[in-house]
């Protein structure tokens, strides 16, 4: 076990709150867990040496504002180090929808939250267990039936040097009801945290969902974000993530319901010797449902990207429609993208498909562009972003879609190709 893993240990005999019982039985899974090494299989490629006799010794400042998303109206939730900043975060609240602190939750609450608490998001994530160990800052959030909120819900999580940060976030979406979330993790100094965030979808409800991993440079995070779908739901997600020392998102959706509707896109940029690992599991567990899943990256320098996509179709989920597709350009020759979709199907009645595939930048377009003026650089930025620039076009939210371009734009134009 890790000295990290064994401080962690040691740090949740101290948390003691409503929580606990589910805390005692991650804890009891983390004691007998093993750290995770090159021969484990959801670990192989992505190495854990930087965090696991890490000692963080607590932020050397909590001053670290927020900007807005220029043209974007949300209700923020704003934590900075890990705890909850109320200065930052908004005050208003429309009706139908109700956010609570982990540490304000009410009796009236505690019922449902518990028993939702770690139930979404699968036992078998190590780093989740420590989440559900540790996390005591937080929120719940829960809106009512019918209720249909307009305005997206902001989580930001803030880093600064030196900090260590456990967020959670339980998330309700009651029946014909719809919400937007946004996940949003900053910081590029020296710090680690786990954002975990579940996700119940009821019958007939809808979840716009999006979460931006663009943390870099000497930043550690390794977190997930999971969704249970009951019937006739519908799911909507994009995600975006930069490399750093170590970046992992598990994503984790659950067709619990018929006729249940999930659409997954996901693109990474990588750089330098950035690392990202992106691992999704698709369970089909009732007929009728569909899910669309595209990932996109691009590698460059000596980077390293590993993406693990699994669809498990149960034996009465027959009539399900899912596929998974993930393309990859390599802009060196000594970056790595390790890719391994995956199909486990148990149903008849089925239509199924999943690919992979990785490339390099067209010579005869690259070469066409700059025979009309273009720089190499300024061909290869539009070559690139015209690879990925459909899946941010896919993207509901204008706004978002509007502030994530030049981003994107600018990590393109900083890509060290060789």
């Amino acid at each position: 076990m890790s000295e990290w893993l064994t401080t962690v240990l040691s740090r949740a005999q101290s948390v003691n709150d409503w929580l606990s019982p589910k805390r005692e039985q991650s804890l009891a899974l983390l004691r007998d867990a093993k750290w995770p090494t090159r021969k484990t299989e959801a670990w192989k490629y992505t190495p854990l040496r930087a965090v696991e006799n890490a000692q963080f010794t607590g932020a050397l400042t909590a001053d670290a504002p927020v900007a807005a998303i220029p043209g974007l109206q949300s209700i923020d939730l704003v934590f900075v180090n890990g705890c909850f900043d109320a200065a930052q975060s908004s005050q208003y609240l429309p009706q139908g929808l109700s956010i609570t602190q982990l540490s304000e939750v009410s009796e009236a609450d505690k019922a449902w939250a518990l028993a939702s608490f770690a139930a979404i998001k699968p036992s078998r994530h190590l780093f989740g267990l420590v989440n559900d160990a540790l996390a005591t800052e937080g929120a719940i959030i829960d809106v009512v039936a019918n209720a249909k909120i307009a305005t997206p819900i902001r989580i930001v999580n803030q880093l600064t040097e030196n900090a260590e940060a456990h967020n959670r976030v339980l998330v309700r979406v009651a029946e014909q009801a719809s919400l937007t979330v946004i996940e949003q993790t900053l910081g590029d100094a020296y710090s680690f945290n786990t954002c975990f965030a579940e996700y119940d979808i009821a019958d007939d409800a809808s979840l716009e969902h999006y979460r931006f991993a663009l943390q870099g440079d000497k930043s550690m995070s390794v977190g997930g974000s999971h969704f249970n779908l009951a019937n006739r739901s519908q799911l909507n997600s994009s995600m975006v993530g930069f490399g750093s020392s170590l970046s992992r998102i598990d994503v984790d959706v659950t067709h619990g319901g018929e006729h249940a509707f999930a659409k997954l896109n996901a693109i990474y940029l990588l750089d330098g010797e950035e690392l990202f690992d992106l691992h999704s599991t698709i369970e089909h567990a009732q007929p009728h449902g569909t899910t669309e899943e595209n990932v996109r990256g691009i590698v460059a320098d000596r980077a390293t990207a590993v993406f693990n996509g699994r669809i498990h179709i149960h034996r009465d989920a027959q009539k399900t429609l899912a596929e998974l597709n993930n393309r990859n350009l390599l802009m060196s020759n000594k970056a790595v993208i390790n890719t391994k979709p995956e199909l486990e199907i148990y149903a008849d009645d089925v239509r199924c498909a999943h690919g992979a595939t990785i490339a390099q930048i067209d010579k005869t377009s690259l070469y066409y562009m700059q025979s009309r003026g273009l720089s190499r650089a300024q061909a290869q930025v539009m070559l690139n972003f015209g690879f990925i620039n459909e899946l941010v076009d896919q993207m509901p939210n204008l706004a978002l879609a509007e502030w994530l371009r030049p981003q994107l734009r600018a990590r393109f134009a900083k890509m060290d190709v060789k």
